[in-house]
């Protein structure tokens, strides 16, 4: 069983992959709407008040309308590309005493010291020990 989430097999690490994301339409959407309204502002606004900057402002926004408008309906539009890459093989347990053993041990050294009754030690005590 080789699969894409298949991470005891080490040929699957540090491989890379390539994954696309596409706004949603609602998304590329929503920033049409904004890019129409700021061309609008620009044209009615920006230009006649501030000259220069008000045309950049309005090919800026002239822009960002055009490009929305592509990701919303250009049926080319895959989107950006995101590489991922494994970050290599799991790391090994460490050695030495296994996590329960240690939480045995500090539940003991708890009760040794009252800290705890002797029910409360029984019932951890075998929660500890159901787990492995």
């Amino acid at each position: 069983m080789s699969g894409f989430n298949d991470f005891n097999n080490p040929n699957n690490f540090n491989r890379r992959r390539r994954v696309t994301y596409r706004p949603s339409r609602a998304q590329a959407g929503i920033g049409l709407a904004g890019g129409a309204l700021f061309v609008v502002l620009g044209v009615t606004v920006a230009i006649p008040n501030f000259g220069l900057f008000g045309i950049i402002w309005t090919l800026f926004a002239l822009g960002i309308t055009v490009y929305n408008g592509y990701m919303a309906f250009g049926k080319k539009y895959i989107g950006p590309e995101i590489n991922i890459e494994d970050g290599g093989a799991p790391k090994p347990a460490p050695e030495g005493p296994s996590d329960a053993e240690t939480r045995l041990t500090q539940l003991a050294a708890l009760h040794a010291k009252g800290l705890i009754t002797d029910e409360e030690y029984e019932e951890k005590r075998r929660e500890i020990l159901d787990e492995i």
